[in-house]
């Protein structure tokens, strides 16, 4: 189907581009969503009409979300959920879960903003695209654990299932310690015997 856009629509164009989408795509999103109109001959005059208007209410939406979005980008969030020792979310973080945290920390955000592509399911950093308007889009850092502290080691780089690992190793069995001045195969507590003998024999 050919449309025009009223918008900027990533992929496919800007603000009075005729372009061709699948019928689906058109009647699913882009008609009912008003991001665009079927490009027939009464619909281009009509768009030419309004084109004044259209780009000036895009230019101050698009200035509105450049202010915004200097307050947002780089904003951290912190999910709190249960996991297993894995790391693996039992559910997952989506998009309505973003949205309501950002809403927490005083941003207003519509759930058709937050761009995630698959919903989270591991602890870990994620970084989340936010598109206030369609020519200005921000990232959002998504910081999901099971725990405050393991939120704050998260967030100072610590990779924190690589440290979970790497203790159960150093905990998980019993480690002898050995003494580096001890030859090869030599039992730690044989040069003390030997010592004892010597000044055994050397007090007869």
């Amino acid at each position: 189907m050919d449309i025009i856009l009223l918008e900027r629509v990533e992929k496919l164009g800007g603000i009075g581009d005729v372009v061709t989408v699948k019928d689906g795509y058109a009647r699913n999103f882009l008609l009912p969503n008003k991001k665009a109109l079927r490009a027939n001959d009464a619909n281009k005059k009509v768009f030419e009409a309004n084109r004044e208007r259209l780009e000036k209410e895009n230019a101050e939406k698009r200035t509105e979300a450049e202010n915004e979005a200097k307050s947002i980008d780089g904003t951290q969030i912190i999910l709190i959920r249960q996991a297993s020792g894995a790391g693996q979310l039992y559910g997952s973080v989506a998009v309505r879960d973003v949205v309501e945290a950002l809403e927490n920390d005083g941003h207003k955000i519509a759930r058709s903003q937050v761009v995630l592509d698959k919903p989270i399911k591991t602890i870990g950093l994620f970084d989340v695209r936010v598109a206030l308007h369609p020519e200005v889009a921000v990232t959002v850092k998504v910081n999901v654990a099971r725990s405050p502290e393991e939120a704050e080691m998260q967030e100072q780089g610590i990779d924190v299932m690589a440290a979970m690992f790497e203790e159960s190793r150093d905990t998980s069995g019993f480690t002898e310690k050995r003494d580096p001045n001890l030859e090869p195969g030599e039992i730690a507590g044989d040069e003390g015997e030997e010592s004892s003998e010597e000044e055994t024999t050397g007090e007869a």
